[in-house]
């Protein structure tokens, strides 16, 4: 399941993850979220939280996830990633450099510096 992260300033979308993600959920929420903001902004900010029942992604979901971010390719500003699950965390650190934006990685406990550093002014 997925659920948007309210309070967030223009230009950001959020997003906290539960349980096993699907394609449906990314078909039904991000996708559509993203786009609509893609609409009105040229840039985009993410930041994504992965709940503590989190379980993983099944393959549709990242497919979806990955076409997303291709499709968006250049227009990605900033992205936190918030997590404390070790295969998630090795993974964005062995790929962060992959991300066409400024990537930062956070624990568990620093979703409030997370959501700081994304509506942080451009430097």
């Amino acid at each position: 399941m997925i659920e948007q992260i309210q309070d967030l300033p223009a230009g950001t979308v959020g997003f906290r993850v539960h349980g096993q993600v699907t394609a449906d959920d990314y078909e039904r929420v991000i996708v559509p979220d993203v786009e609509a903001a893609f609409a009105l902004n040229r840039k985009l900010r993410l930041i994504y939280v992965t709940a503590s029942d989190f379980i993983g992604f099944d393959p549709g979901a990242m497919w979806d996830d990955a076409r997303l971010g291709m499709r968006h390719w250049s227009s990605w500003d900033r992205v936190a990633l918030v997590t404390d699950i070790p295969w998630l965390r090795a993974t964005a650190t062995a790929m962060g450099f992959a991300v066409p934006a400024d990537f930062r990685l956070f624990q568990q406990d620093e979703e409030g510096k997370a959501k700081a550093w994304i509506a942080e002014p451009a430097a």
